[in-house]
């Protein structure tokens, strides 16, 4: 796994961190384990599935609904930093 540059500047955990081992349990089927590490794996994971989509495409998926994905995983990602 790649280490956190910031926490490893600031010693404090980033917005994305868990991501990657969330990711990697996601892959492997464990959903609840990946909940856990990382509660906003699944809105990463479907606004990185429709940003791909949406750069190779450019018709399927309309820009709205990418920047509304955007915006749902920061704010996703905000709430469980503070509950953190």
């Amino acid at each position: 796994m790649l280490p956190c540059l910031f926490k490893k500047l600031t010693g404090f955990d980033c917005l994305g961190c868990g991501f990657q081992r969330a990711f990697f349990l996601l892959l492997e089927g464990n959903i609840s384990e990946a909940f856990t590490m990382f509660p906003p794996i699944f809105t990463s994971v479907l606004f990185l599935i429709s940003l791909t989509i949406g750069v190779f495409t450019k018709s399927i998926i309309p820009q709205k609904v990418i920047v509304f994905l955007a915006f749902l995983n920061v704010i996703v990602m905000l709430l469980s930093y503070y509950f953190k």
